[in-house]
């Protein structure tokens, strides 16, 4: 039987309540599907930075680097630990250093789901680059706390990191309905995205039974809105992605079903996957946390470990789920109601 050793990392707020529930679901998915899921839970977070002065040990690293996967729950809790510390102390960290180069997300209505728009058969997947763009923590501050301070954030785009998300959101396309559309600011960031431009007109000429678009940001987040169903595969810088990937969530319904995966395509490293709906502080000790967003990123999980019938199990029992109007009305279920429903319908 083949076993799956998985890093838990549960994290603040209500990461701990959804990764608990992901995790009911999956194993029992995985008795049913005649494989083994091992789970290693790890106390990193805004708590444990609190108590140590830092996100993670200083073997972190090492010690994820021999999990199948990484399985998040949600890291920040700002009231204490600033979002930056957060951030660049944990989730950046992994995503670096494991070349996650790739962040997947799907949009689309769950049925039942109400969502704030008219159209209701849209299908996106947004890439989002992940390593490096505007995200990448080049820069400083100099003349901090006077009159003078400057403070310079420099965006990093290389021709490997931008060639690889292209050709990956291709390479998606190719299994889907065959339309790119790749997102920049070329009129008025003339370097770094005119380059973007520049080498997706390259590789389309390598995928020709790919339709490619290239929208401007402003116009493609008005896409998104007027017209989402015209869209496939969506691929965008690491600011730009973050920015249309919330978009995407609150067209599909909210953040509670915003599932995500940061994927290292060449498997030399493990991937994670997380839902990204943040740790939430002001519902973490309510317990109505919708866990639909960490129960698909779990399936995103097991699809990509090559269990794609256990993780279309999982789809379909998410489906059922909203189906019969569970888990569809923000803070109306509790999350063990809706992890219960979620249960029985895998039944």
């Amino acid at each position: 039987m083949k076993t799956y050793s998985i890093a838990l990392i549960p994290g603040d707020g209500i990461g701990q309540d959804v990764t608990d529930a992901a995790w009911q679901v999956l194993s029992t998915v995985a008795r049913h599907s005649g494989f083994t899921l091992t789970g290693t839970p790890f106390p990193w977070s805004c708590a444990f930075y609190k108590e140590t002065g830092a996100m993670m040990p200083p073997d972190g690293i090492d010690t994820l680097r021999r999990f199948d996967a990484i399985l998040l729950g949600a890291v920040g809790w700002p009231a204490e630990v600033p979002d930056a510390v957060s951030l660049h102390g944990l989730l950046l960290p992994i995503r670096k250093a494991f070349v996650q180069y790739a962040n997947i997300r799907p949009h689309r209505l769950l049925p039942g789901v109400q969502g704030p728009l008219k159209a209701k058969n849209f299908n996106i997947l947004c890439i989002r680059e992940n390593t490096e763009g505007e995200y990448s923590g080049a820069g400083g501050r100099v003349h901090q706390g006077t009159a003078d301070e400057v403070a310079v954030e420099t965006s990093i785009f290389t021709r490997a990191g931008v060639e690889r998300i292209l050709r990956f959101g291709f390479e998606q396309a190719r299994q889907r309905r065959g339309k790119l559309a790749s997102v920049t600011k070329s009129n008025a960031q003339k370097h770094s995205m005119v380059f973007w431009d520049e080498i997706t007109r390259e590789l389309a000429a390598e995928y020709t039974d790919v339709e490619v678009t290239s929208y401007h940001i402003d116009a493609m987040a008005a896409r998104m809105v007027m017209s989402p169903e015209s869209l496939d595969v969506v691929v965008a810088s690491n600011l730009f992605g973050d920015i249309l990937t919330d978009l995407g969530a609150a067209i599909q319904g909210g953040l509670g079903y915003a599932a995500s995966a940061n994927i290292n395509p060449d498997r030399s490293a493990p991937s994670m996957f997380e839902p990204v709906h943040g740790s939430a502080p002001d519902i973490a000790h309510l317990r109505i946390a919708n866990p639909m967003a960490a129960i698909w990123s779990g399936a995103m999980m097991l699809e990509h470990l090559g269990e794609g019938r256990a993780a279309r199990r999982i789809m379909d029992a998410l489906e059922r789920t909203t189906a019969r109007g569970i888990g569809t009305v923000p803070g109306k279920d509790r999350t063990e109601t809706i992890t219960a429903a979620v249960l029985a319908a895998l039944d």
